[in-house]
Order: structure tokens, then sequence, then C-alpha cells
């Protein structure tokens, strides 16, 4: 009995032990060490010895915390210095681009300087401003002195094209014309064209036509064609004009018949309507048409406007009519008129031409009753003095139920 009862006080013995391994900390396991140790020699460790283990553990995590914390300081302070020099920096950037704004460029050159010598993420764009100020100084040495250093240091920049360009118009305002055919860029060699055809244009008509009928992007000949449109000359006119009638590039065409207008004069709007009454390509006929009103071919679109046999061109024209605020004309039309779907057109046209007076008359008179309220509610969109006052008069005067809601 006796036996069985000291067994059973062993196994709860060793099941507490257990329990107690369980929960031990690093520095409580130390100490369970030094005390087992101090056990197998027969002493036991000092209640000290065991505090001063842990208040190590304590003292070194402490250290390791607080490093932590001066280290996270460290990088806060950092990030606030490198956000305040990005801050001083854009601040002194838009001082620069406000003084080229105002054409103190001497000042503009002298900002982008000091942030060139300061450095950071505007460094670039600062040596490409400060070589333009330069430049527009006549300080063409200097300019050029700016953007070799540009160049040398920022080969990869994303200004570098536009940097290239500049250098060209810097090297033919100094007098050194730049060859084209030495420029490897596509866009520096039409720069150069673009010079060579002011100051050589006989020179400059063998290259010009070259590039024309290379196998370059459409987008460079495009450019080539705009170069042409610039000159103002003869020679430049018939070039533009081959192009506009479709004789070369068809892809072109277009682009030729709108530098046409641009360029403007009598031969160059006679070219565009021989163009129009002579194709069958209906968006060409369509680009046409709105090229007549950025030249103010007041006669053209009202000749297509009545004679063309397709009704959406005669609408196109119609509409340019408007936009050239030809009122009368087209309040002429519309009398004439007996399309509904055109009818509508002109209303439109007579809107967009602010033509009030003929709003109101046709508000007034006109017999189809869906014409009537749509040139009613153009009354109202006009929102003027005199179409209001129309307005409310015809509804006093008005007996038509639906014409007065």
């Amino acid at each position: 009995m006796m036996k069985a009862y000291k067994m059973e006080a062993l196994k709860r013995a060793v099941l507490i032990v257990l329990m107690s391994a369980m929960v031990l900390t690093p520095s409580s396991l130390r100490a369970a060490q030094n005390a087992g140790q101090a056990a197998a020699k027969g002493t036991t460790p000092p209640a000290q010895a065991v505090d001063k283990v842990n208040d190590d553990d304590t003292d070194q995590a402490q250290k390791q915390e607080e490093a932590k914390q001066r280290e996270r300081e460290r990088q806060e302070r950092e990030q606030e210095r490198q956000e305040r020099e990005r801050e001083r920096a854009d601040r002194l950037y838009e001082k620069g681009t406000r003084a080229l704004d105002k054409r103190q460029y001497e000042d503009a050159a002298k900002l982008f300087d000091e942030l060139i010598q300061k450095g950071g993420d505007r460094v670039e764009g600062a040596h490409y401003w400060k070589a333009y100020a330069e430049y527009k100084q006549g300080q063409f040495k200097e300019a050029l002195a700016t953007y070799e250093s540009f160049v040398k240091g920022f080969p990869q920049s994303r200004w570098m094209n536009d940097a290239r360009q500049l250098a060209v118009e810097i090297q033919q305002a100094e007098g050194r014309p730049v060859k084209p055919e030495d420029q490897a860029d596509e866009e520096l060699q039409l720069m150069a064209l673009n010079g060579l055809v002011h100051a050589d244009p006989e020179r400059a008509w063998p290259l010009l036509q070259k590039l024309l009928e290379s196998s370059r992007p459409l987008k460079i000949k495009e450019q080539a064609l705009f170069v042409l449109s610039q000159s103002g000359s003869d020679k430049a006119r018939e070039v533009l004009a081959n192009f506009a009638r479709g004789e070369a590039n068809p892809d072109l065409q277009l682009k030729s018949l709108e530098y046409l207008a641009l360029f403007g004069g009598k031969d160059s709007r006679q070219t565009l309507e021989e163009v129009y009454n002579s194709s069958d390509d209906k968006k060409i006929k369509r680009s046409i048409l709105g090229f007549f009103m950025i030249g103010g071919g007041r006669d053209r679109l009202l000749a297509a406007a009545k004679g063309e046999k397709d009704a959406d061109l005669r609408g196109e024209a119609i509409g340019q009519l408007g936009m050239l605020g030809a009122r009368d004309e087209l309040f002429e039309m519309y009398q004439a008129e007996s399309e509904v779907k055109l009818k509508r057109k002109i209303l439109d046209a007579l809107f967009v031409g602010g033509a009030a007076d003929k709003m109101i008359d046709l508000a007034q008179n006109e017999k189809d009753p869906q014409l009537r309220r749509s040139a009613m509610e153009k009354m109202g969109l006009m929102g003027s003095a005199k179409t209001g006052d129309a307005l409310v008069k015809m509804y006093a005067d008005g007996k038509d139920k639906a014409i007065r809601k």
C-alpha cells in the first residue's frame, strides 16, 4: 500500500516538471539550467543571480528596440529632407518657366543654372531650358556648350530629341546651316530642310522631292509636305497641288489638300475646287468641304449645298455654311427646299449661325408642325432677349394647345 502511494506521488511530481517546461522562457530556462547545475553540485543558485540574467536580457532587447527606433527616425528625417529638396527644385523650375513665359531669358538662364548645380530630378529639363534661354538671348556658344554638357551627362534622357532639334536651330541662327543630308535623325533632317527652304530654296527642292519619293514613313513625308507649305513659293504650291490631285502618293492626298487650304490664295482654292469636282471619293469630298470653310469659300460651299447629288455631302455643305454665318443664303435655301431631312439640316445651320430673326420667322410661319416645333426649341436654346420675347408672344397668341405646351 505504501509503495503504491509513493509511485503515485512520483508520477505527480514528473507531471508538474513537464508542465513547467512547456512555459519556460529562454531566461527562465537558463535559470533552471543553472539551478540544475547547482543542484548537481549540491548548491542552490541565489535569487540575485537569476534576476541578473533576466535584467541582462531585458537590457539587450531594449537596446535593440532603441537602435531600431533611431534608424526609423533617421530614415524619416532623410525622407523629409529629400521631399523638401524636391519641393524647392519644383518651385525653382516653375519660377524659371514663368520667366521664360515673360521672356525674361537672362533670369530664366540663371534659375535653371542654379537648378543644375543642385542636381535632382529636374536637372535634365533644366539643361534644355537653360540652353533655350541662352539661345533666345543670342548667346549661341553658351547655348551649345550647355547642350554638349547635357548630351555628355544624360545620353539616354527623354529630352534628347528636343535638345537635338534645339541644337539645329541654334546652329542655323549662328549662321552655320546644317546640311540635311548629314543628319541621320529624320526629325533633324526636316528641321534642317525647313531652314534651307528659306535660305536656299533651289537647293532644298531636290532634297524634299527625294524625301517625298523615298520609302520613309508616312509621318515623315507629311512633315516634309508641311515644310513645303511654309515656303509660300509657287514651286511649293505646285508640288502640293500634284499630291492633292492624287498624282503621287495617295496616302498624302488629304494632307496636301489640308496644307493647300492653309496655304491660301486663288490658285490653292482653285485646286481644291478642281479636286472636289473630279473626285468620286466621299471622304476626300467631305474633307474639302471643311477646307472650303477654313478658306472662307462661301460660294463654293453654296454651290455644293445646292447642286451636290449626295444628300450627306449636301448636309455637310449646309453645316459648313452655318459655321460661316451665311444666314441669308441658308434661309433662301430653306424656302426652296422640299425634303424635310435637309430642312432640318438648314435649321441646325441657322442655329449655329445665330440667325435669331430667321428662326423666329420659321417658328411663326412654318406649316409643318414638327419643323415649327424644332424652330421654337432652337429659339429657346439661343437664349437671347429677342427670341425669349418672341416665345412669350407666341405663347400668349397661340390657339394650338400642343404648340402652347
